[in-house]
């Protein structure tokens, strides 16, 4: 029973930080390349960053410099530390694993998907 588990989400003013979480179980995470996506109301999910096993990381131009993904293998974890946050980062964020595909941004190419947490940046 594969399970995804997004926490960390919750209300900010803009500039301010939050570190989602996502703990996985039901797969073999240390196999698993991740990402992280997000959808806010009356638009399409939107990919926004992420992690292969191997290390490399990808992220959309809009949260460069301000997000950071990260892996925790020991405990089947994946991170997205937010930084300087803006109103316009205001949506559900959701956590992905078993990307495998040739593209980062095609929500097909992951198996595995969160039921999301919130996240709210006031101006």
């Amino acid at each position: 029973h594969v399970q995804l588990v997004e926490s960390g989400g919750g209300s900010v003013q803009a500039g301010g930080s939050l570190r989602l979480s996502c703990t996985a179980s039901g797969f073999t995470f240390d196999d698993s390349d991740m990402g992280w996506y997000r959808q806010a109301p009356g638009n399409e999910c939107e990919f926004v960053s992420g992690i292969r096993q191997n290390g490399y990381v990808y992220y959309i131009d809009s949260v460069k410099g301000r997000f950071t993904i990260s892996l925790d293998n020991t405990k089947k974890a994946v991170y997205l530390q937010m930084n300087s946050l803006k109103p316009d980062d205001t949506a559900m964020y959701f956590c992905a694993a078993d990307f495998r595909g040739d593209s980062w941004s095609r929500p097909s190419n992951y198996h595995y998907w969160g039921q999301g947490t919130q996240v709210t940046v006031s101006s």
